[in-house]
């Protein structure tokens, strides 16, 4: 066994090299701290970059374009059938991941952050001990930070050993394309994988265990994702639990459980998308006085500091939401902390996206949290039909909303349904973090014909009219 320290400055080492690992490494390197980073894989980039956002996001766009092909008919433009090149899109998916993380293996090299290939434990409050290939080498640090990440949860009954049951992960590598996909789960991950699938010949059907696809997401901006799920899945089955899956020949056999009726079907494979866990276990925290919660998350204080002074931890493995921009945020925090700064993580809003089509994207109050917690609002509806841009491109299907405080004007909360919803968020959290009024985005003159024209049309309605919809808006609590 080895001993890797640091002479000068603070020595800090980070565990895990995902957005939240990779932005906490590069942001103490570049205050001057000498940072070492562990990883399993060759180069950061941590669960988003190889089995999740980066991935999943490349199929989606060749969703989106099979999509548009085929409306395209409507509008006078006819394209033959397109033949799908498997083999050729993994290729081009597997680029994408390469091309990123080794952009990142870059960046940390020029920061001059030390990077160690292989798994962390803890052997005490202040050495990390990592196996790399045939070697265990200590790290001795005055700061740590877990950044860890998560992994699918999969309930004891939905595990089935066997190559047809997937979860993300595994779905991603897309080895193939069944004729039947069962997809459990209908929340964000579910949808969009199963969304790719349907796109690629797959004929999909959902189970979600609520009453609702997207559970905690208003049903205003459900409904036209709904909609055209409806049109793209063989079969939405809500208010259904699987209990039960076995093997059959040449599938997987299910037996589904609705409120009124019990049925058995037979899938080629089946998507468990029910959620993911922090990966919290195994780390040596026993060594350290890190604490877990009752779902395995790491408690940490605003900071992101945990139990153990010594050590912080960011992203999925320290608590929802679990997204990578809120993983990002927590490092830069906690490596803040360690520099000695006076900081807090205490967003007021964190956008959230599922890149459905259309996308589905909100930050801030949503109007059934605010009306639930009897807080006084007005809530702005505009729809895309009024939308020049949304017409043109035969989008009109789309939602932008807001909630705002009836008293005091100030922007509590955005939510959008429609094409390119998720870039158009980034207003909205703005306005949510700023405290902007609604009369603030009314008067932001924004550029004509776009979807962006919605967010300022929407706030006209506070006062009275849109220049383009003669909307009301809905005033009360809950």
């Amino acid at each position: 066994m080895t001993t890797a320290g640091n002479a000068g400055g603070q020595r800090v080492v980070v565990l895990g090299a995902g957005p939240g690992g990779y932005a906490a490494a590069f942001h103490a390197a570049d205050l001057g701290m000498q940072v070492t980073l562990v990883d399993s894989e060759p180069n950061p980039g941590g669960v988003c970059l190889y089995r999740g956002c980066i991935p999943s996001k490349a199929l989606l766009h060749v969703s989106a374009l099979l999509h548009e092909a085929k409306q395209a008919r409507e509008w006078g433009v006819v394209f033959e059938q397109p033949a799908i090149d498997l083999a050729a899109l993994r290729a081009w998916k597997d680029s994408v991941v390469r091309k990123l993380t080794g952009g990142l293996g870059m960046l940390g090299r020029q920061r001059k952050v030390k990077y160690l290939q292989g798994r962390g434990r803890f052997a005490d409050s202040h050495t990390l001990r990592v196996q790399l290939e045939g070697e265990l080498v200590d790290v001795t640090f005055d700061y740590a930070i877990i950044s860890t990440g998560s992994a699918p949860l999969q309930p004891g009954s939905l595990r089935l050993d066997s190559p047809r049951v997937m979860d993300s992960t595994t779905a991603l590598e897309l080895e193939s394309v069944p004729d039947r996909l069962l997809v459990v789960g209908g929340g964000y991950v579910g949808l969009e994988l199963g969304s790719v699938y349907a796109s690629l010949g797959s004929a999909v059907t959902v189970v979600e265990i609520t009453s609702g696809l997207l559970p905690g997401v208003d049903r205003d901006l459900v409904e036209p994702l709904a909609k055209r799920l409806a049109t793209d899945f063989q079969s939405i089955m809500l208010d259904t639990r699987v209990t039960e899956m076995a093997k059959a020949r040449g599938g997987v056999r299910v037996k589904l459980a609705a409120l009124d009726r019990e049925e058995e079907q037979s899938f080629d494979k089946v998507l468990v998308a029910v959620g993911r866990r922090p990966n919290s276990a195994d780390l040596g925290l026993e060594s350290t006085k890190v604490t877990l919660d009752g779902h395995g998350f790491i408690v940490t204080d605003a900071q992101r500091r945990t139990a153990e002074p010594a050590i912080f931890a960011v992203g999925d493995v320290a608590g929802e939401p679990m997204l990578a921009h809120k993983a990002t945020h927590e490092a830069k925090v906690a490596v803040q902390a360690i520099a000695g700064r006076p900081v807090a993580f205490e967003p007021a809003a964190i956008p959230a996206v599922v890149f459905t089509n259309p996308e589905i994207a909100w930050c801030g109050l949503t109007e059934s949290t605010a009306r639930s917690s009897g807080v006084e609002i007005t809530v702005l509806r505009y729809p895309w039909a009024a939308s020049g841009r949304a017409a043109t491109l035969g989008r009109s299907e789309g939602l932008t909303k807001l909630v705002i405080d009836s008293q005091t004007a100030r922007v509590l909360g955005v939510g959008i349904v429609g094409a390119g919803a998720g870039d158009m968020i980034a207003e909205g959290t703005l306005a949510v973090e700023t405290g902007a009024r609604a009369e603030d985005l009314a008067a932001t003159i924004h550029a004509h014909p776009t979807l962006s024209e919605t967010v300022m049309e929407a706030a006209e309605l506070f006062s009275g009219p849109a220049t383009h919809y003669l909307g009301r808006a809905r005033r009360g609590a809950g």
